[in-house]
This record gives C-alpha cells, structure tokens and sequence, in this order.
C-alpha cells in the first residue's frame, strides 16, 4: 500500500553558477524557486494500479523519486508497506563500466536486496531479461532496450510489495513491453500495488483502475481511468489550441495551384471534444474552405494513415456524390463523420482539394499529416488487426451426406 499525504517539494533555480556562492556568502537570496509538487495526496491499495498522467513538466518524475527516496520531500508524508521498486529514468542505479551480471548485484543491493536473495534470483533475473550472452559484457555496450530489460528484470524480481513504471518502459521492442505488461498483471493480481506513469493513454485505459492528472504540480483529477484520461485529454486540448490557433492559420506545408485551399481544420471525438478517441467513437472532421475562382465542381478529399504512412481509410466527396459548389471569396465548412473503428495508435488525415474523382486531374491544394488524432482503448468489443469489419457469425448443425442422419 502506499499513502501519501500533503506532499511539497520544490527546487532553487540559479541564472548562474555564481549565484550559488554569492548566495551561500552573503545569505541575500538569488535564486528562483520552482515549486515542482504541490500538496499532493493520494493512497494505492494492495492489488490497484493507478495511472499518472500529466503534460511534460508537470511533475510526474519528481513524484517517483520522492516515492523511492531520490529526492527528498520539502514537506508532507510518504507511508509505503513493504519494500518498493521500479523503472524509473533508463539507467538509474547502474554502473556503466560493470557487466550486466555485476550490475545484477549492485543494483540488486541498492534495491534492498540481501546478497543471499539475489544470488537465489540471480538465474531467474538473467532468463527473464533473455539478454544472452551480453549479461557478461559491459552496460556502455547495451543498447537503450537491453537496459530496460536488465532494470525491469531486476526490478520486477526484488520481491516488491509496491512497483513504479515511469516511461523507461517504453523502450524497447514490443515483445519484451508485452512480456512485461503480462509480468505487471501477475503482480497486480498477487495484491501487488502499481504507480503507472505513462504517456500511452491506452495502456493507461487498459491497465489502472483508476488514475490522477497532475498539472503544473497540482492533483487536478482524482478518480476512474477513462473520465482521467477525458480530462487530460481537454487540457490537451486546450493547449494545442493557444499553441496552434485550431490551425486556422494556412498550413505552410501545403502545395497545389491554388485556386482553392483548406484555410482551417479541426476535429474531436463526439464524446471526448478532443484529439484522442476510443476506437469505435464517432470523430468529427470540420474542414473550412475558400475558393479565389469560379471552379466548377470540386472535391473535397480525405485520407487517414497511421504512424508508418499506410493508407488505412480515404474518401471524397465526388465519391460521395456531393459535389462542392463553391462561390468565389465565399467560405464554407465541410463536416465529415466517422466511426473509428481502427486499432488503438496514432494517426494523421491528409486533406486534399481537386477537380473530379482524383487528384492528379486538377490538384488546387493538398496537405500531408494536415490534422493528428490518437485512438486509445475500445468503445466496443476488442478485435485483432488494422480496423473492425462488420461480421456475423452463425452456428448450424452438420450432418455428413448420405449418412442416413435424419432419414
């Protein structure tokens, strides 16, 4: 179990090395302080994960190092029962110039570890990192990855009755993080309890049972995992707003002939009003146009990729059979809605205007990546692949041919 209660912590912030001294000699203050944790409170029970979500910043990693005796709190309380582990920063606590078997026992120690125990574990450790034989060479050889596996490896098996996950754990290959987030479950379900700090709203949605938001220092939700997500989501939101204007701006990496352009772009989940949708949520596409000359027809396009750049849904309106009337100096808003059902990821909506059904006939404006969404969690049952199709399934009795069945 963990408990915290009125947790402060802050840090002296000097314009140079100098003021230091200058500061130590003569007791006149000067340096800033930046108030980095401020009155946080929270409790975790035996056998609950709790998420931590918070902007860059926001004060996340100071919280894991006061929790395992990094840093020091200014003030407040820190109760934890048992002993307490995790992956914090890549690389805490190791020694570089040691091979990863002597590092087992060093970090092992640091940990709280008896030498007895680790030497029990010690076989166990290097089979679940299934580093090979590089568990005998030196860590400045180790790739970002191979760290993260011996760290978790150690970690996860110093017996803890509490265990932390910062984003280390997004190093690394796939398989190993499923490997580890099926180790993490087990612990769970052994009454284990889990600090789960993480930029990946899914795993965050999939994994904790409830999680906090933390803004500039401050606990600013407490409570079930997906409304935590929702909430972090709208400061998100709110952010990309101040910072990107709702992208009415013209986009500068746009090209075409330029007899018409997309002058603005947004889009939400129905049910989230933000970027982040959970698949099978209805998204909202508003696209804002403007022509500069009489056109004709024209088309509106479409395309979603997902991060590696593969075409997963594209459409327009001559497709759609509506084509696009558009006045002169006049502007327009289009509205696209969709289901999303893809996989949970990150994905971009290149937009387009031309004449007809394709782009190569007359190209006005086109915009690669012009609007950004993420998918995290499911609204419906899981499934497996890039999409959801639709699908029936129907179970009938067989009877083999001319068995005499029935007759």
């Amino acid at each position: 179990m963990i408990r915290i209660q009125g947790l402060n912590k802050s840090f002296k912030l000097f314009h140079r090395p100098s003021d230091r001294l200058r500061e130590a000699i003569t007791g006149r203050t000067r340096h800033d302080t930046y108030h980095a944790l401020k009155d946080i409170g929270f409790e975790v029970a035996p056998g609950e994960v709790l998420g931590v979500l918070g902007r860059n910043g926001a004060g996340k990693s100071t919280l894991l190092k006061l929790l395992t005796g990094v840093l020091v709190p200014d003030s407040g309380e820190i109760h934890i029962d048992g002993r307490i582990t995790g992956l914090l920063e890549l690389g805490t606590g190791f020694n570089a110039d040691l091979t990863g078997m002597q590092n087992i026992t060093a970090n092992g120690l640091m940990l709280g570890m008896r030498r007895e125990e680790i030497e029990a574990r010690r076989q166990a450790i290097v089979e679940f990192s299934e580093l090979g034989g590089y568990i005998d060479e030196p860590l400045r050889t180790y790739s970002s990855g191979m760290t993260m596996r011996l760290a978790f490896s150690i970690a996860i098996h110093a017996d803890p009755s509490c265990f932390l996950v910062d984003e280390a754990l997004s190093v690394g290959d796939g398989y190993f993080q499923q490997k580890c987030m099926k180790r993490i479950r087990e612990f769970k379900e052994g009454g284990g309890s889990i600090l789960f700090v993480s930029h990946d709203l899914n795993a965050v949605k999939m994994l904790c049972d409830r999680a906090l938001v933390i803004e500039s220092g401050e606990v600013a939700f407490d409570g079930d995992a997906g409304d935590a997500v929702n909430h972090y989501n709208r400061i998100m939101a709110r952010q990309a707003e101040e910072e990107e204007g709702r992208h009415l701006a013209r986009h500068q990496g746009a090209y075409g002939s330029g007899e018409a352009e997309v002058v603005g772009g947004r889009m939400s989940g129905e049910d989230s009003g933000s970027h982040t949708v959970a698949s099978g949520e209805w998204l909202m596409i508003e696209l804002d146009l403007l022509a500069h000359q009489p056109l004709g027809d024209l088309t509106l396009g479409v395309m979603i990729r997902d991060r590696f750049g593969q075409d997963i849904f594209g459409t327009n309106s001559f497709q759609l059979g509506q084509p696009l009337h558009l006045e002169p100096g006049t502007p327009c808003t289009v509205h696209f809605r969709l289901r999303a059902d893809i996989a949970p990821g990150k994905y971009t909506v290149t937009v387009a205007l031309h004449s007809r059904e394709h782009h190569l006939d007359d190209c006005y404006w086109w915009c690669d990546s012009y609007l950004q969404f993420e998918v995290a969690g499911f609204r419906q049952r899981l499934f497996s692949g890039v999409c959801r199709l639709p699908l029936e399934m129907e179970c009938r009795p067989t009877f083999p041919a001319d068995t005499g069945v029935g007759s």
